[in-house]
C-alpha cells in the first residue's frame, strides 16, 4: 500500500503533534526529494525533530520520481515538491497522495491518483479512535501552524464528526 505525501500533510501535523496519525493510517509514508528539503529537518523549527525521528526510525522514507520530464511538465502549474510527490505517486501506483493544495489535489486526481489531506487524515483518525476532537486539532492547526481553513469547511468537517 504505498502512500506519497507533499510537504504541508507532514509538516503541519508535526506541528501540532500529530504526525503519528499518519504513520496509524497509512504506515510507510515515501516523500520526494523536493519535499524533504521542504521540510527542513534537522533544524531548530516546531515539529522538526518529529519528522527527524520518523525518518530515522524509516516509516517516512525519501524516495526520487524517475520520471523528470514529467515532473518539469507538472512544475508549470506546482510547485517542485508536489509536481515530484504526484510523480511519484504515479511511478510507484500509489494507493493515496497526500497533498493539501488546491491545484495540486486537481492536479492528482485529474491523473487518477486518490488524494486526502491533513483534514482528512484528522475526520478518519476520529472516525477510527486514534483522535478525541476535531475541533481542537483544526485550531491548533490554525493557531500553530498557520494552515488556513475556510469557515465553510470547519463548520463542514464538525458536522461530519457529529455523525459518527
Amino acid at each position: 500500500m504505498p502512500v506519497v505525501s507533499n510537504t504541508s500533510p507532514i509538516l503541519n501535523l508535526a506541528i501540532i503533534r500529530r504526525l503519528h496519525l499518519i504513520r496509524e493510517q497509512f504506515g510507510q509514508v515515501f516523500i520526494p526529494p523536493a519535499v524533504w528539503r521542504e521540510l527542513r529537518i534537522g533544524e531548530d523549527l516546531p515539529g522538526s525533530r518529529s519528522m527527524d525521528e520518523a525518518l530515522k526510525a524509516g516509516w517516512i522514507q525519501v524516495a526520487a520520481p524517475e520520471d523528470v520530464a514529467l515532473v518539469h511538465v507538472l512544475q508549470r502549474e506546482l510547485d517542485k515538491g508536489e509536481a515530484e510527490a504526484i510523480a511519484l505517486a504515479l511511478q510507484m501506483k500509489a494507493d493515496w497522495t497526500l497533498l493539501d493544495e488546491r491545484d495540486g489535489r486537481k492536479m492528482a486526481k485529474s491523473l487518477g491518483l486518490k488524494v486526502t489531506g491533513v483534514l482528512g487524515i484528522l475526520l478518519s483518525a476520529r472516525r477510527r479512535g486514534q483522535l478525541e476532537a476535531l475541533r481542537e486539532a483544526m485550531d491548533a492547526l490554525r493557531k500553530q501552524a498557520g494552515f488556513r481553513i475556510s469557515a465553510a469547511l470547519y463548520d463542514e468537517i464538525l458536522r461530519q464528526e457529529k455523525d459518527l
